[in-house]
C-alpha cells in the first residue's frame, strides 16, 4: 500500500466523525450497531445514509440542503473517504459522519428500522449476467434494506445506467413495491419542477458522465 494512502488512513483514524471497523469488529456486531443517532451523532434527527458515497460529495450536499438530519456516508475505499470527512470537517458539518466497511455488511452495522433514508448514487451497474449477485439494487440487498429502513422509509437510486433504473423498476413492480418518482431524464425534470434540489446535487463522477452527453436517471420508492 502507498504512502499516500497510509497517510489518508492515518487522517481517518483522527477524526471522531469517522468509523473504521476491522471485519471482525463489525461482523461481531458494531456498538453502534442500533444506536448511530444516540451514540454517535447525539441527534434523534431523522438519518439519511448514502451507499457508496466515493468521495463523500453527495452526503456533504445533502447535508448543506437540509441540514436537520444525520447524515452518514458509507464506502470501503478510505483514500477516497478522506477527502469527504476533511471537507465535512472544515465546514463544521457536524451532522455528517463516514463509515468504512462493505455494503454486503450493511446489516451487521444498522439495526432494523434504524435509518430513514437510503440514497444509492452512480453504482456499478454490472450489467453482466454473472455479475447480478453484485448488483447494489438486486432482490438479495433490497430485502437488507428493507429491514433496515424504517416503515415509510425512502430509497433513491440515481444513475447514469437505464440499464439499472429499469431493472430496479422491474423488481419493484414485481415485488409490489411503492414507486413514488421514475426520471428517465434529472435535468430535463429539474427544468420543470426545479424544486426538487436533492436530485441536483452532483458527484465527481456524475459531472464527467454529464460531460459525455449521458442522461442520468432518478428512482424514489419505498416499500410496501
Amino acid at each position: 500500500m502507498g504512502k499516500g494512502k497510509l497517510a489518508k488512513f492515518a487522517k481517518l483514524d483522527a477524526m471522531p466523525h469517522v468509523v473504521q471497523p476491522s471485519k471482525d469488529e463489525i461482523l461481531n456486531g458494531l456498538p453502534l450497531r442500533g444506536a448511530w443517532k444516540r451514540d454517535f451523532f447525539k441527534s434523534d434527527r431523522p438519518l439519511v445514509v448514502e451507499l457508496g458515497c466515493g468521495h463523500g460529495e453527495y452526503t456533504l450536499a445533502l447535508a448543506r440542503l437540509e441540514p436537520d438530519k444525520n447524515y452518514l456516508g458509507i464506502d470501503i475505499k478510505g483514500a477516497r473517504m478522506c477527502k469527504g470527512a476533511e471537507e465535512a470537517q472544515k465546514s463544521g458539518l457536524t451532522q455528517v459522519g463516514f463509515l468504512r466497511t462493505r455494503i454486503e455488511w450493511i446489516e451487521h452495522a444498522f439495526g432494523p428500522g434504524e435509518i430513514d433514508e437510503l440514497w444509492i448514487t452512480f453504482p456499478d451497474p454490472q450489467i453482466k449476467y454473472q455479475r447480478t449477485k453484485h448488483r447494489m439494487v438486486n432482490p438479495a440487498f433490497l430485502e437488507r434494506y428493507r429491514l433496515l429502513l424504517r416503515p415509510g422509509g425512502l430509497l433513491h437510486l440515481k444513475t447514469d445506467s437505464e440499464f439499472l433504473h429499469g431493472y430496479l423498476l422491474g423488481i419493484l413492480s414485481v415485488q409490489g413495491h411503492e414507486v413514488l418518482e421514475s426520471c428517465h431524464d434529472v435535468y430535463l425534470q429539474l427544468q420543470a419542477q426545479p424544486q426538487h434540489a436533492a436530485i441536483a446535487c452532483q458527484t465527481h463522477y456524475e459531472r464527467i458522465y454529464l460531460k459525455k452527453g449521458k442522461t442520468i436517471t432518478y428512482l424514489k420508492f419505498r416499500f410496501k
